[in-house]
């Protein structure tokens, strides 16, 4: 007789970024079953604020909330079997670690605790942090040595749940197939309420209260590795084909979604309904891990400051050219040497013949960079506003110039995996090597799969906004941005697969004309993937342009205007004709 399926595992988020909702984790615990509690805290622009924190405080360079949050959901985890995992530790897991165990003994809750080690790498001169990305082994080995709390450093986001899952269902690593399915879980799950309805590209079509407060999702592991994605019940926001969808295109590339425990593959990916609120993923595939660990590396990058200059009514153009030239002149009269980068960004925000002085106001930022702080500071500062009296009519700024701040630099490089000290510190205090998986393979491009048959070329169409039938989700990766873009039907599949090529993507979005851009098809997503090479400069930390994580660029795409098929927009309210 076939033995039965061992039940699933249960694990949620708490947090998808250092500063998420803070009450996530106490909700969490209260609002349903759960076996495991996972909270990712760590970002590229995290690991550098982490590293000046340890500048100032050795003890510090973990995520201090972690800490508060665990106040009182340390107890609340204790008494319902709950197991946390969170990569709070940042900088120093073996210091949050130690912060966690006081914190127990405070509060008096007898927990055992863990933590992983081995991601901080050799600081290359001039850099600030390096650190690997580790697999999910080191979690997997404290939770089967009865720890109840691990903590880790820089692991990748989908560790916290591969870690757990192996642990439980006895997984080693040779079972691809079922880590790839906890993969794409946890990639689902790492973001929090992005998976809920948060910054979802169709929130309109949801009942506003509903997105008013999303809960927080969480994933059924099953033993072969598919799961089903959900959230607590009574908990706000949504869990459905297309809020899934988009968190699995974001901050992702092409078909294979590379990481140190196994290479998920994403076009094997299916998606289906489970009933409300329920998504059931299955089928993914998984391949050996490439040789390397992706590092990331931050370092200090120069110095920055910003003024916005509002612009009113009559005339914007004319005035801000004024001021520009205006400003040239004082920096140039002040003696010292102009900053090494001047940007001027013109916002045309205002409206014509407007019924409020703000609605009739334009935005011209100035965005300054140099190595050296004072050439930012107050020489600047100083001529901005020194031309307060004497500039265009109607002159003032949304803030007071500062002094300028820094701003960081995020760099990835691989180091092989056999570089890397990989450990998990078990409760009892004894170190356990983790060894990097014997099977590797490298990575190599997926060809581009066979495409549906076009949508026929003889159907009308109607000039209208892309978002009107595509949803699109955009984010960072260090320098490169993504967008991927996705649609609810096979006919609209059949439309967007031969009509959004790189070529219309660059011609909807100019900023990307002279960006190498890649474009990854994934069928069964109905979806395709892009990647923007260096639209970011130097990362997020770098701070190079408006949107410095690419957070809205899908949106920009879906504002574009461009000839739909009028059979795809049967039913769906259309706006005025454009020229």
């Amino acid at each position: 007789m076939t033995a039965p399926d061992p039940a699933p595992l249960r694990i949620g988020n708490a947090s998808g970024f250092y500063g998420d909702r803070f009450d996530a984790l106490r909700d969490m615990l209260t609002d349903g079953p759960l076996d495991v509690l996972t909270g990712d805290y760590l970002a590229e622009l995290t690991m550098l604020i982490l590293g000046r924190s340890r500048l100032k405080d050795p003890e510090k360079g973990y995520a201090t909330t972690f800490l508060r949050q665990l106040e009182e959901g340390l107890g609340l985890a204790h008494e319902r079997g709950v197991k946390i995992v969170a990569n709070a530790g940042g900088l120093n897991p073996a210091g949050l670690a130690d912060a966690v165990r006081k914190l127990a003994a405070k509060v008096g809750v007898p927990v055992t605790v863990a933590y992983v080690e081995g991601d901080s790498l050799p600081v290359p001169d001039g850099f600030l942090t390096a650190n690997a990305y580790l697999g999910g082994s080191g979690i997997a080995a404290c939770l089967r040595a009865g720890a109840e709390v691990v903590v880790t450093g820089r692991v990748t986001d989908a560790a916290l749940v591969t870690g757990p899952a192996a642990a439980h269902f006895g997984w080693g690593p040779d079972d691809l197939d079922a880590l790839a399915g906890a993969v794409v879980a946890g990639h689902v799950l790492e973001c929090g309420t992005q998976a809920t309805g948060g910054n979802h590209a169709f929130f309109g079509a949801y009942d506003p209260a509903l997105l008013r407060r999303p809960g927080f999702p969480l994933a059924e592991i099953h033993a072969d590795g598919s799961s089903v994605i959900t959230k607590h019940d009574g908990t706000g926001g949504v869990v459905d084909l297309s809020t899934v969808t988009a968190q699995l295109l974001y901050e992702t590339g092409g078909a294979r979604y590379a990481g140190p425990d196994v290479t998920a593959r994403l076009d094997t990916v299916r998606l289906t309904a489970d009933g409300p609120d329920r998504v059931r993923i299955d089928g993914v595939r998984g391949e050996a891990p490439p040789p390397t660990l992706k590092a990331g590396l931050t370092r200090l990058g120069g110095w920055r400051n910003e003024v916005v200059f509002v612009l009113t009514g009559l005339d914007i153009e004319a005035k801000a050219r004024l001021v520009q030239n205006q400003f040239a002149d004082a920096l140039e009269r002040g003696g010292g040497r102009p900053p090494a980068e001047v940007r001027w960004e013109l916002s045309r925000t205002d409206h014509a013949d407007a019924d409020t002085e703000e609605r009739a106001g334009a935005l011209l930022r100035l965005v300054v960079r140099d190595q050296d702080a004072d050439a930012v500071g107050r020489a600047v500062s100083s001529a901005a506003i020194e031309l307060a009296l004497g500039s265009y009519p109607g002159f003032h700024v949304t803030a007071p110039p500062g002094k300028g701040a820094f701003y960081g630099v995020f760099e990835a490089r691989p180091v092989p995996a056999g570089e890397v000290k990989h450990s998990a510190v078990l409760p009892d205090g004894s170190r356990l090597v983790i060894e990097p998986p014997a099977l590797t393979q490298e990575l190599a491009d997926v060809g581009e799969p066979p495409l549906p048959d076009p949508y026929p070329s003889t159907a009308p169409t109607r000039r209208v906004p892309l978002g009107l039938i595509a949803g699109a989700r955009s984010g960072d990766k260090g320098g490169d941005a993504n967008v991927g873009v996705w649609v609810r039907g096979d006919d609209a599949w059949r439309w967007l697969a031969h009509e959004l090529t790189v070529e219309r993507f660059k011609e909807l979005l100019p900023e990307t004309a002279d960006l190498t851009v890649v474009r990854h098809v994934l069928p069964n997503l109905r979806a395709l993937n892009f990647a923007v090479h260096g639209l970011l400069g130097e990362g997020v930390a770098a701070q190079a342009r408006f949107d410095p994580q690419a957070k809205a660029v899908g949106e920009w795409l879906r504002s574009r205007w461009l000839p739909v098929p009028v059979p795809l927009l049967e039913g769906i309210p259309l706006p005025e004709v454009t020229a």
